[in-house]
Parts: C-alpha cells; sequence; structure tokens
C-alpha cells in the first residue's frame, strides 16, 4: 500500500514538473544563459520550501511515515568536493538538458532520447559506485 502511496506522489510530482516548465529544455537553456527567471524562481522556491521543513523536523521531532525517527546526518564541510561535484553535475545538466528529476518526467511524456541520458546516468552512477573507495572525499 506504501508503494501506491509513493508512486502517486511521484506521478503528482511529475504532472507539476512538466506543467510548470520545470522540465522544458527551453526553460533549463534559458537558465543557464541567465536569460529567464523562471527557472531560478522554481528552485528558489524548492530550497526555501526545504529550509522550513528540515527546521520543522528538527524542531518538532517529526517521524517517517514508517514510523521511525527521521536522522539527519549533517555532511563534511568541504569545498573542494562541492566545486567538483557541482560542475559535474552542472555540465551534465547542461549538456543534457534535464537534471534527474525531469529525466523521468521527460521519457514519461514521450521523448524517447531520454531514456539514452537516463541509461548513462545510472551508467554513471554505478561507476561513481565502484570508484568510491578510491576518490578524494
Amino acid at each position: 500500500m506504501k508503494s501506491l502511496l509513493y508512486l502517486f506522489i511521484g506521478i503528482c510530482f511529475g504532472i507539476i514538473m512538466y506543467k510548470s516548465e520545470a522540465a522544458s529544455w527551453f526553460r533549463i537553456y534559458e537558465m543557464f544563459n541567465f536569460a529567464s527567471f523562471h527557472m531560478y524562481g522554481i528552485i528558489g522556491s524548492a530550497l526555501a520550501i526545504g529550509v522550513v521543513g528540515v527546521a520543522l523536523i528538527k524542531k518538532y521531532k517529526i517521524k517517517a511515515l514508517g514510523g521511525q525517527e527521521m536522522r539527519l546526518i549533517p555532511k563534511d564541510k568541504g569545498i573542494v568536493r562541492y566545486l567538483v561535484g557541482g560542475t559535474f553535475f552542472g555540465l551534465g545538466w547542461a549538456l543534457a538538458g534535464a537534471c534527474p528529476g525531469p529525466m523521468y518526467v521527460l521519457a514519461g511524456s514521450g521523448y524517447i532520447s531520454m531514456l539514452i541520458v537516463i541509461a548513462s546516468a545510472l551508467l554513471g552512477t554505478f561507476v561513481y559506485g565502484l570508484l568510491r573507495d578510491k576518490l578524494p572525499h
């Protein structure tokens, strides 16, 4: 039953992404050219909602759907890891025209070429998993 709830939430999220044009290659292209505020507004709104949500989870000790305690483990401090990771993420986003969420939305809306992007993302994640112990974290 819980899986159906997650599927429903994912479908709603995909519809919202598609209707808000957050999955639009043109909107992403505009963003990377600093030609439009549209995507920055969406990303900024998501960031603000996330900050408030995490603060509420910490303050009220909100439990997960399964009833277990949510543990928010702080990340290690460091600039290089975030610059390198963010650069690779941004380059992939700019080249593919989509970040991970919209990739699935675009594939679901009929852009079959996004299946190549999804397969490449999964392969990259697999290779990272193999090399993770050898990388400087």
